[in-house]
């Protein structure tokens, strides 16, 4: 019998003794994302796939000779053992193995498994952590493994230090066209003594980066499926550079400079932050612009994650990790250093940078890094739309509202450095914004103020309109104090639906929220840190908004600012094929093809709420661009091309829209790509 023969005999009785013990139940997906394409597996794929990886370490030994092993069992999620080399089951496992240790006197791992890097461009050779290679595995049952590392632990080991072991293991199911699919990784800690661990390193969760990033781009980009902060600290530590460049790949130091990138003191002046990597890779981050403020540590170091030191930025500042964001600060001669102070020894650190002092803006680590906007000497503003009337198509709306500051007390209106008051309608898409400054001709009212716009709801208006507002006041903190600066103390935009012929107030459909915009940007604030939320976003930025009032005209036609298609092409970035460009206010020139966007641009829940990204939607009005291929551009068509922006993915919408009589168009776009189609949203940009 031939080796064929045999496996495709070993197959179908596999097959056939997993078919007969599966339920209905487990035959179902298992809970898989529509953006995961095991989603898209038939019952019989999933009964013979069995897609999935799980890992569990049944120990970790120190032999006599020092060498170690560990014992392992990888099943797939319904608990049926894999086959390491996947013969008897379907994917092999890769494996990989990673081993370190704490030393008692300090805080980072030093590596033990690693490899000699020469540059060719420096000729410099550099020791960096690496993965175990040359060791030995041995089938112990069905699933389980025993792998010993042909790395021993040193013969000076301290046995009552903690070593922690790396497992980082991929199931390859590419044949399966489940390229991204399964990996897991898992970092066990122990003695060589066989103590009580009582030293660990835990200073970011995962899950914070995964705020950001995704499975995708923090675990399959990273190095072969490395997808925790757990293991990449393993080998990102002190001990590990970049021969090429002489950069430190310690993660307290690079991780830092990355975040920062373009905002760098190093590269303001001029000197791009490159590493180079594996085979050559060259990495230039010089680009890479942080999504909200820089000083906001507690986005990474964030005190509500499971991590057991995520104070550790506050209680153990020193001159590798400050020294990264602040990289124009010379430590040895002063430089830059606060009085020119000289700094050659991370204990002295905290003698002025102590965690937290009394005072904003002080030298603790906490008061130098205060986001003006968060201070809390900012009495607030906070604004409520009470009541709405005369409502009526060709009335003109008086508002009610109240104006408080963060501990009750009344704002009055001639208070406000600005303060306008937005009608918007209706709300199946806006076409109608109507914006008028609201504090002179404001009127009290008891506790509250009305206000009446001088301009009237259109006769022709049907629906649900909607009132919004944007305000704030310029206060002065820090008054006579070398730190005195005025801050711009903003209330977030209130809304307030009412019905002008619908029986009652209909609410906006729902696309993306304010709190996954926030989950990257934190707080996301624009045109002047006014402007809050994406559903007060859209009173402006609608379907036929352009930038024509600012553009200059030698760079018309003017470019949409519709939401939809603007934020797509802007989060697409340095993967668009062509320019662009919006104009704002005073001129401003805004090229968003540099932008990285830090997660998978396929998954489109990582913004979008619910299905909302589906098509086709109803009563969505058409996008105006005079520099696309055709204008206007259906509602459909419009978000797909904000990320698709090419002549062929044009043509493709073009001929899918057919323009009817009376100035109607009709698109087929949901034939194909509707929520239940062969080639729906999801099912195209599942990964």
């Amino acid at each position: 019998m031939t080796k064929k023969a045999s496996y495709q005999l070993l197959t179908v009785a596999f097959l056939l003794v997993v078919l007969v013990g599966l339920s209905a139940a487990t035959l179902e997906q298992l809970s898989f994302s529509k953006f995961d394409k095991r989603h898209y597996l038939t019952d019989q794929q999933i009964a013979f796939i069995r897609p999935g990886l799980k890992l569990e370490v049944k120990d970790v030994s120190v032999a006599a000779d020092r060498s170690v092993s560990v014992t392992y069992q990888i099943t797939d999620p319904k608990g049926l053992p894999l086959d390491r080399d996947g013969i008897l089951t379907p994917g092999p496992v890769n494996t990989s193995f990673i081993l370190a240790y704490l030393p008692k006197d300090q805080n980072q791992y030093v590596n033990l498994t690693t490899r000699s890097a020469k540059s060719p461009i420096t000729n410099v050779t550099a020791i960096q952590g690496s993965a175990d290679s040359g060791g030995t595995t041995v089938k112990v049952s069905d699933g389980v493994y025993t792998y010993t590392l042909k790395t021993k632990l040193p013969e000076t080991v301290d046995g009552t230090a903690t070593h922690s072991i790396g497992l980082v293991f991929y199931r390859d199911l590419s044949e399966f066209g489940l390229e991204h699919a399964d990996s897991v990784n898992e970092v066990v800690n122990f003695r060589p003594d066989g103590g009580q661990v009582e030293k660990v390193r835990d200073v970011v969760a995962t899950e914070t980066c995964k705020k950001c990033h995704d499975d995708i781009t923090f675990g399959f980009h990273s190095h072969g499926a490395r997808a925790t902060v757990e293991v990449c600290i393993l080998c990102h530590n002190p001990q590990t550079i970049d021969p090429d460049t002489g950069a430190s790949q310690d993660m307290a130091v690079f991780i830092h400079k990355i975040h920062r990138g373009h905002g760098l003191p190093s590269v303001v002046g001029g000197k791009p932050y490159v590493i180079i990597g594996n085979a050559q890779s060259v990495h230039d981050y010089s680009h890479v612009g942080y999504p909200q403020d820089i000083r906001n540590c507690e986005s990474c170091h964030d005190p509500k994650a499971a991590t057991s030191q995520q104070e550790a930025y506050l209680l153990r500042p020193s001159r590798a990790a400050c020294g990264s964001c602040h990289d124009d600060v010379n430590f040895a001669s002063g430089a830059n250093h606060a009085n020119g102070l000289v700094q050659t020894s991370d204990k002295f650190c905290a003698q002025c940078h102590w965690a937290e002092g009394e005072m904003e803006f002080d030298a603790s680590i906490k008061g130098a890094h205060t986001i003006p906007t968060k201070s809390k000497q900012l009495p607030g503003v906070n604004l409520e739309i009470v009541d709405i009337t005369s409502t009526a198509p060709g009335q003109k709306p008086t508002v009610k509202y109240r104006l408080k500051n963060d501990a009750g007390a009344p704002i009055l209106p001639s208070e406000l450095s600005s303060f306008s008051l937005l009608l918007s309608g209706p709300n199946t898409d806006y076409k109608t914004m109507i914006r008028e400054s609201a504090a002179a001709g404001s009127v009290a009212s008891g506790d509250a103020f009305t206000y009446t716009f001088k301009a009237a709801i259109p006769e022709t208006a049907t629906g649900t309109f909607m009132v919004s507002a944007d305000a704030y006041r310029n206060t002065t903190i820090n008054p006579g104090q070398v730190r005195e600066q005025t801050v711009r103390d903003a209330a977030v935009n209130p809304l307030k639906y009412f019905a002008v012929t619908d029986a009652t107030p209909q609410p906006r459909r729902t696309v993306v929220s304010d709190a996954k915009c926030d989950g990257c940007h934190e707080d996301l604030a624009l045109h002047g840190g006014q402007r809050f939320n994406p559903e007060y976003c859209v009173t402006c930025h609608f379907p036929a908004a352009t930038d024509a009032s600012v553009r200059p005209a030698a760079q018309l036609p003017a470019r949409s600012i519709d939401l939809k298609f603007m934020i797509h092409r802007i989060h697409r970035g340095h993967e668009l094929t062509r320019d662009y460009t919006i104009f704002g206010r005073s001129g401003s020139v805004n090229n968003y093809n540099e932008i990285g966007y830090p997660a998978d641009r396929a998954n489109c829940v990582k913004c979008h709420e619910g299905t909302s990204y589906n098509i086709p939607s109803a009563g969505v009005e058409a996008t105006v661009d005079g520099q696309e291929f055709y204008s206007p551009i259906p509602s459909n068509s419009a978000a797909c091309l904000g990320c698709h922006d090419t002549l062929d993915a044009a043509a493709h919408t073009y001929l899918n829209t057919a323009n009817f009589p009376g100035g109607v168009q009709g698109e087929s776009c949901g034939v194909c790509h509707g929520a239940n189609a062969e080639f729906a949203v999801a099912k195209v940009h599942a990964r």
